[in-house]
């Protein structure tokens, strides 16, 4: 990588301001409370897995019941670090059931902006654009309210179309 050395000293001095860590651990605190929150709410549709942290790129925690796990699939609910939002994911367990879920999927209206596949899932839907994170409640709530939604839209399709 050109310039690593440089990229390297800009990422020590960020560092040294405090901020980035302060800001990363708080992100990661609140997609574990959120994660807490949703299996809370949702125990009885969806079983939860562990959060990833991600490297400071994509923090998510996934959630699946019985037909997705037989499908191979799962949702994310990823909070997108650069673009700093939320987002609903349908992942794949490998590369495989991805490639054939998106050729399902690819012209739904979740993916109707979508040329190619994403890098990680098979679909990607919005939930939270700017999140205020100084109403963490309320940001809360609105993920719950969009993730019930929009998986039951998503299940429901891939119910009657697998």
């Amino acid at each position: 990588m050109e310039d690593f050395n440089r990229y390297v000293f800009l990422y020590k001095e960020a560092l040294g301001e405090g901020n980035i860590q302060k800001a990363y651990t708080g992100l990661v605190k609140y997609v574990l409370s959120l994660k807490a929150y949703c299996s809370q709410h949702m125990a009885d549709k969806y079983s939860f897995g562990n959060v990833s942290p991600g490297y400071m790129d994509y923090t998510y925690f996934p959630f699946f019941d019985e037909f997705l796990r037989k499908k191979k699939l799962r949702f994310g609910v990823v909070l997108n670090h650069e673009k700093i939002r939320f987002e609903l994911w349908l992942m794949g367990q490998n590369a495989e059931v991805q490639k054939e879920y998106w050729h399902l999927l690819k012209s739904t209206k979740w993916n109707k902006e979508k040329t190619t596949m994403p890098k990680y899932s098979v679909l990607e839907v919005v939930l939270v654009d700017n999140p205020d994170f100084d109403q963490l409640d309320v940001l809360t709530q609105s993920i719950l309210g969009e993730t019930t939604k929009l998986a039951s839209e998503i299940m429901d399709y891939l119910k009657a179309n697998c």
